[in-house]
């Protein structure tokens, strides 16, 4: 890519949306971040990776976050830890994105990145029983509590999302382009991409 274009995916469990980002990046030859900024958020606060993937599952009510307050330490005063880990976390998203063009999975980085204007912005839907079905053969859960961990799992990612951002997870005009992973394969999804990245 001959401009710094950054790809954020956001995703319903199940959708792909991981499998989706690395299989773009390496097709377009630029750096994956997924649980990977957790390491590095981590890394930077000296916190342990725990309590960040925890974090995530603590996000309750509704907080907004200025874009302007995403310069944060960890030492951030009067926060609760999993207000102090958003923003560290966010601050990394930023970081990255500085460094060059990458595939970005998750962490509201269409959110933290909204001022951006190399921002492309994704989200991958999928047909309820096809993200079952994932989350059983492809990411092995027990198949008897396979629906309802799927369905809980957003809840929670919208519960994240809409706590520290003000809006609203998944809604379409936070998105350049959504896209149902249902209605073809995961490959030809990445096309499509593609082609929307290399046409913007």
């Amino acid at each position: 890519m001959n401009q710094n274009k950054i790809i954020t995916i956001s995703r319903q469990y199940g959708s792909g949306g991981r499998i989706i980002g690395k299989k773009l990046a390496e097709a377009l030859g630029i750096p994956f971040y997924d649980n990977e900024l957790i390491t590095m958020a981590a890394e930077k606060t000296g916190l342990s990776v725990e309590c960040f993937k925890d974090a995530e599952k603590t996000s309750v009510g509704n907080l907004f976050f200025s874009l302007t307050s995403l310069t944060p330490s960890i030492d951030s005063v009067g926060l609760p830890l999993n207000e102090k880990i958003f923003l560290v976390q966010s601050q990394v998203i930023k970081e990255v994105a500085e460094e060059g063009p990458c595939v970005i999975v998750g962490r509201s980085a269409n959110y933290v990145l909204s001022e951006n204007p190399n921002c492309i912005n994704i989200f991958l839907q999928a047909d309820l029983p096809d993200r079952v079905e994932r989350a059983i053969h492809t990411y092995h859960h027990d198949p008897q509590g396979a629906e309802s961990m799927v369905i809980k799992t957003d809840k929670r990612r919208a519960n994240y999302y809409n706590y520290f951002t003000g809006g609203k997870w998944g809604k379409a005009e936070n998105y350049d382009l959504i896209l149902n992973t249902s209605r073809m394969d995961l490959d030809k999804i990445v096309e499509v991409i593609k082609t929307y990245v290399s046409l913007r």
